[in-house]
Order: structure tokens, then sequence, then C-alpha cells
């Protein structure tokens, strides 16, 4: 399809979808229910999607997509709320932005926190759509070349660059705080022979730990008992200043934004990564640029854009392999595999012969998605500031309240609820240590993905680790990892002195 047809194909879409009031209320309608899917912990994108799918089946396709897509955008930018308000993430993708927006907001800064995460998620929206459109093809054909060596990697990228980014005492805390996510993850049933594995013959622990009540146990309860500790409110703060986008503090950060939506889209394209690690790549390559990486951790508000606009732009990646290979880049993206094939789309390399406008026509859609997430959420950040002139002895047992519901809703399971107050414990007396909290949820999260892969890669290669240093994205994987690992390290002062000595003595001579 040619640039003008295409051109035409997205206008006729949009002027059709716009001219029905019904379309109209869906997408205001699915969006505003997104975002409160994300703000609520425990209630993901993923949930909503799979919840919507069956009560989109009477509708048209376009219809359809717009409820779904709605939903799946607003989700993923409604887990920003309580990650800046109260330090509780709504889903694991928003967990990186309350390392900077939280602070922001205690600061009295609130609004202009929530303003930058809804503009940023807008922006990093409409470049993932972008490059959906113009990429689609080539990004696709790029994650293809991941396997279950490149997987493992990723995923213990991932779990180090976590460390690395919230220690804020000794990093090899963040590390360990990673590996005890990790040793969680293998919980359960080995996937590829089903054998048990620290089950302790207990029939609850043979699928393992949801990451739900994990993630809802290790952000919410600690919280819970700081603030009855302290006899404070967990959103307490002076001012919460404007709810308004700033463009000026936009515009300078335009690198920072153009890389994270890069990132987002990268990894959204690798299939099965997903949003969650998305925004920590993003928030670590922002860091590391910064010429002030000591003020992240504090309210910095570049922070808080390079995540937002990461694990949005992750939105347009994921949908790449989705409807070029018909391989969900996201779980999110998995579930809405399921809604395409229930009216009948199988998405695939096939699409573009069958129907070669449909692809120009999801743009058409998540543009109009985007939009309505974005004036859905200036609206509902002007009401949920509201929440903070709640008093602390109502409020926290409301909080506490979601918490439960959020991890018991997940298969209606009592068991969750015990662990989730089991891990908040635990998280609640590491961090007293000074051990950040965010690895060991990220190491939970993405734990399957690196157990599964690496047992998966030595069975296929005997047992030998040559394939990890005879591949090129393996490799880069194995060096990036090595530089994090001694550059963070006493070994890398050592080397440092060494280099220097050498220096001075070949001037000397």
């Amino acid at each position: 399809m040619d640039i003008l047809s295409s051109f035409y194909v997205f206008g006729s879409t949009l002027a059709s979808l716009l001219s029905s009031p019904i379309n109209i209320l869906i997408l205001i309608g699915a969006s505003f229910f997104g975002i409160i899917f994300g703000a609520l912990p425990g209630l993901t994108a993923t949930l909503g999607v799979a919840l919507l799918t069956t009560l989109t089946y009477g509708m048209d396709v376009n219809t359809a997509l717009i409820a779904l897509l709605g939903l799946y955008v607003g989700a993923i930018y409604g887990g920003s709320y309580p990650s800046i308000l109260i330090n509780i993430p709504g889903t694991a993708a928003a967990a990186a932005t309350a390392l900077d927006g939280y602070p922001l907001a205690c600061k009295g800064q609130g609004g202009r926190a929530l303003g930058l995460t809804t503009t940023a998620s807008l922006i990093g929206t409409l470049m993932g759509i972008i490059v959906l459109v113009m990429a689609a093809p080539w990004v696709a054909k790029m994650a293809l070349q991941f396997t279950s060596f490149e997987f493992f990697l990723l995923a213990l990228f991932g779990i180090l660059i976590s460390g690395t980014l919230t220690s804020s005492d000794l990093v090899i805390k963040g590390w360990i705080a990673g590996l005890i996510g990790l040793a969680i993850a293998t919980i359960g049933r080995d996937p590829l022979q089903f054998f048990p594995r620290f089950t302790f013959d207990l029939p609850d622990l043979d699928q393992g730990l949801e990451v739900v009540p994990v993630l809802i146990g290790a952000f919410g309860i600690p919280q819970v008992i700081n603030a009855l500790r302290n006899k404070e409110s967990l959103g307490a703060m002076q001012d919460f200043g404007r709810i308004m986008p700033e463009w000026s503090t936009l515009f300078k950060n335009r690198k920072n934004i153009t890389r994270s939506s890069m990132i987002g889209i990268g990894i959204g394209a690798v299939p099965g990564i997903g949003e969650d690690i998305a925004g920590w790549v993003s928030y670590g390559a922002a860091k590391n640029t910064s010429k002030h990486p000591e003020t992240f951790g504090t309210g910095e508000p570049e922070g808080i854009i390079a995540s937002e606009t990461a694990n949005n732009a992750c939105i347009g990646g994921a949908l790449i392999p989705l409807l070029t290979l018909g391989i969900p880049g996201s779980p999110p993206a998995a579930m809405l595999l399921g809604a395409l094939m229930l009216h009948g789309i199988t998405p695939g390399p096939m699409i573009v012969v069958q129907d070669p406008g449909f692809l120009i026509e999801v743009t058409a859609i998540l543009v109009l998605c985007s939009v309505a997430m974005w004036f859905n959420g200036m609206f509902l950040a002007k009401q949920v500031v509201k929440v903070l002139s709640i008093p602390a002895p109502i409020f926290l047992p409301v909080v506490t309240l979601m918490c439960v519901l959020g991890s018991y809703a997940l298969g209606l399971n009592v068991f969750n609820l015990y662990m989730m107050v089991l891990i908040g414990v635990v998280a609640y007396f590491l961090a007293q240590m000074q051990y950040p909290i965010s690895p060991l949820v990220i190491g939970v999260i993405l734990g399957p993905m690196a157990d599964e892969n690496l047992r998966r890669a030595l069975m296929v290669s005997e047992g030998s680790l040559l394939p990890f240093i005879e591949r090129p994205v393996s490799i880069l994987l194995l060096l990036v990892i090595a530089l994090i690992l001694i550059s963070k390290t006493p070994l890398n002062q050592k080397l440092k002195d060494l280099f220097f000595h050498s220096f001075k003595r070949l001037k000397s001579k």
C-alpha cells in the first residue's frame, strides 16, 4: 500500500469512527475504565483486556478494537496514579515511575508529576504508533533474532539494571534483592519437566507464586506499616500544585523522550517482554546519561518522563510482532491476540495480503485511544488529588482493603492473601535494612522467563555454554551485563587506578 492510499485509509477510518456517537462513548468509557484498572493494585491491563474480550463478541471489529485498545492504553498509563500518590504501583509497568514520582509529590508537586506522566504517556504512545506503521517489518525481523539464550540474558539484564538503579546504599544489595525475587520465581513445578520445586508438599505452591500478590505485598504492605508506625497519611503533602503539562520541561527533555520511546518500542517488539522492563531500562538510560544522576530518586522529572514514555511506547512496539507475525509482544497483547481471533482475524504475515488496510485502521484507532487517554487522565488527575484530604484512619483501611481485594480477586484464592502478607512483611524488613524492593519484584516477574529459557537453552545445546558467545546478540548482552557488574564493584576502581598509573607512566617516558 502506497503512502497516499495509507493516508486515505487513515483519514476515512478516523472519520468513520468519529461519526458514530456510540463509538465515541465506547472510546471514552473504555479509556476511563482502563485508567481505573491500571490505578487499582491487582487490576492489570492484561486482566482488563481479558474481561472485556467477552463483552465485545457482538460488536463489529473496529468497535471492538476501540474498546480493547482504549482499555489497554488507559491501563498502562493508569498505574502511574498510585505510584505517584501513595508509592504503590498500580501495575508493574509503573514501578519505575514511583522512584521519582512519589518524592516529587511529597515536595508538594504531585500535580506537576501527574501532568508530566499524562503528557509523556501520550507522546510515548504516539511515537509507538508512528514506528508501528513505518518500521513494523524491520523491527519484527530484528525481534526474531532472539532465542532462548538471548531471552535469559535479557531477563538477567533487567534484574541487574533494576538492582543497580534502585540501591540507595550498596549496589550489591539491589542485586541480592533481585536474586531473592529470582529464587521466589522458581517455586512451583518446573515448566519444562513438571517436577515440583520448593513446594514443601503444599498443593497451593504447585503453580508457583502469582505476580500480583507479590507486587501488592511488596509495595503496599510496607507503605501501610510505615504510615501506621509514623502515624502519617500515605499521601501526606502540603500543596499539590497545578495539574497541567509543563511543555517547557518536556521540550528540554526532547532527547530523553526520543530515546525512551525508542527503548520502549524496541523492547515491546521482543515477544514476551512487555512494558515492565521497558520502564526500568529507559529509567536507567536516563540516569546514566544525565548530568546530575545523583538527583534521581529524589523527585527528578527526567526519571518520570523516561519511564512513562517508554512503557507507553511499548504498546506500539508490542503490536508490531502481534500484527505482522502473530506473536504477542506483551501479556496484554497476548489477550488482544485472543480477542482478534475471536472476531475472525488471524494476525500474521498474511494479514497484509488479506486486509492491506488493517494496520492503518489499527493505527487510527490507537491515535484516538491515546488522545482519549490524555483527556481522561487530565480530568481524573483533578479528582484523584482529593484522596489526599482523606484522614489517615479512614484512608489506610481503604488502601489495605484494595490490596486484599486485588490479591484475592486473582483466582479467588485465600492462599494469595497469606503470601501477600508474608511477602509484605519480608519486604518491610528488607527495606529497613536498605535493600530496595523493586528488584525483588522484577526478579519475580522476569524469573520464569530466565528459568525456562536457560533450561531450554542448555537442553538444546546439551549442556554447552558456547552458544552464549557464538551469537552476536547474545555477545552484546553479555558485554552489557559485564560492564554493569564491573562498573559498580570495587574492581572498577582498581581498573581505573591501573589505567591511570599506566597512562601516567607512559606520559613520563
